[in-house]
């Protein structure tokens, strides 16, 4: 028999969809109002190839963090590049051409997704951060007004999604 479905079964159910622009990246020592932008974190699963005579099967192997693209505002004070150069400089101190301990330039981080009214709604904990790759401090220009921005990209050991 047919099943025969109520209208009221049919119409959408009402929901608040989250905002990209509800967001606070929480890292130790760079204040979380300089985020303007932050990727979420994903994983890319390697695969593992078996074969077998004339044919193959796969399975999942290993998850390999993929890097965390972060923007900061650079505002004259405090100063934007300053706290992410003093980041860079424990993993790396260009002055002596020491490198920094892991314990020293690893650092936590939380990515807490808000709803309107600032409810934390979704949250990443975020471990063993550190920058990674290029720190683009951007391009200047006497025809451009617009506001200077660093770019960063974070490699991360481990993110968990809470909730």
């Amino acid at each position: 028999m047919a099943e025969v479905l109520d209208v009221t079964s049919m119409l959408p159910t009402r929901f608040e969809p989250k905002r990209k622009n509800r967001f606070i990246l929480a890292l130790e020592g760079i204040d979380a109002y300089i985020v303007k932008s932050s990727g979420q974190p994903t994983y890319n699963v390697e695969e593992v190839e078996i074969s077998w005579m004339n044919t193959q099967r796969y399975i999942a192997g290993k998850a390999k963090p993929n890097v965390l693209p972060i923007t900061f505002h650079d505002p004259i004070a405090p100063s934007g590049a300053q706290q992410v150069h003093e980041w860079f400089r424990t993993c790396f101190d260009p002055v002596s051409g020491r490198a920094g301990y892991a314990d020293f330039y690893k650092r936590d981080a939380q990515l807490k997704l808000l709803d309107p009214i600032g409810t934390v709604v979704s949250l990443w904990d975020i471990k063993g951060g550190w920058l990674q790759g290029d720190i683009n401090p951007g391009d200047l220009s006497y025809e451009d007004a617009t506001l200077t921005e660093i770019s960063v990209n974070m490699r991360w050991d481990l993110a968990v999604l809470q909730y």
